[in-house]
């Protein structure tokens, strides 16, 4: 016999009850049981509105384990998956680990960072979940300070304010930063809407934040207009990286610091098809930056991989 739950007009506002049902059956949710024997299904009755218009049933022979917990009189809401995993359960587990293996071990550390942070970079990267900087270059906190953005642009300093060039005020003249990175990806989905784009620009968001890669795109164009699609934006996932960096220079309090030579300025391109990661340094000439054949002038171009 089932224990009926109490009727609607009883239950808070997106609350869930729980009842057993004894069922003596031979089968039950595919799988048999002996001749006799109980099996214990758990429902539970679901609802998220004053009105109560519909009620939610779900059955489970598991026990409600974390997705239900009562703390200070209140049920606890868990935010759960359609496979039924907790992402932040995981997660609270990760942060756990985190806290006994690196912030304790290294106490002393963090307690100094909370006095203050002296980043030796500022890393400007891709927002793509892909291509995390700290996980790909090995940055412990304290060592870099960062910006992501979608294709990791860096508007000119005309193009007025933005999240990008905030970071770049403050990490270049409060943190004192020595070195600034902008690290292109392969299969950058930025790049490739700067590509696909069309001569006039919409009102979209996306467009109208990677249009201040134009440069990069006219240059692509140009220089390889008998490749293929894919080949191109491969082409201009770095050449957008190499605009960034002058770009970079038309901020007049980044240009004297590089000038004076207490600050540099660097390229990287992280191919994850293949994990290798190239680098460059940006050779600051003003003669350099007139930008023979199409090109910059860079040093220190290596290969990773």
């Amino acid at each position: 016999m089932a224990i009926l739950p109490p009727t609607s007009s009883s239950l808070s506002k997106d609350s869930s009850y729980s009842f057993s049902l004894h069922i003596q059956s031979s089968t039950i949710f595919g799988s048999k049981l002996k001749s006799g024997e109980f099996q214990q299904t758990r429902f539970r009755l679901f609802s998220n509105s004053n009105s109560y218009p519909g009620l939610t049933i779900k059955a489970s022979r598991e026990s409600l384990g974390l997705t239900q917990e009562l703390k200070s009189n209140k049920l606890e809401r868990v935010v759960e998956t359609e496979d039924g995993s907790d992402l932040f359960e995981d997660m609270k587990h990760r942060f756990l680990s985190f806290k006994k293996h690196k912030y304790l071990e290294n106490l002393e550390h963090y307690q100094n960072l909370a006095k203050g942070q002296a980043p030796k970079f500022l890393v400007i990267g891709c927002a793509d979940s892909r291509v995390c900087p700290s996980t790909i270059l090995g940055f412990q906190p304290g060592e870099a300070f960062m910006v992501r953005n979608i294709a990791n642009l860096v508007p000119p300093f005309e193009s007025g304010p933005s999240e990008t060039n905030a970071a770049l005020e403050f990490s270049v003249n409060s943190l004192e930063v020595k070195n600034i990175l902008v690290v292109g990806h392969s299969c950058c989905g930025g790049i490739r809407a700067l590509m696909s784009m069309n001569d006039e620009i919409d009102k979209s968001f996306i467009q109208s934040w990677v249009v201040n890669g134009k440069d990069a795109r006219l240059w692509t164009k140009a220089a390889a207009s008998k490749l293929s699609f894919d080949q191109q934006c491969k082409h201009c996932e770095k050449e957008s990286v190499n605009r960034s960096l002058l770009n970079l220079l038309t901020y007049p309090w980044i240009e004297e610091k590089v000038k004076k030579g207490i600050l540099s300025v660097h390229g990287g391109y992280y191919d994850f098809v293949d994990c290798t990661f190239e680098k460059w340094t940006l050779d600051y000439k003003e003669d350099n930056l007139k930008e023979k054949n199409g090109r910059i002038s860079v040093k220190s171009h290596i290969l990773w991989s």
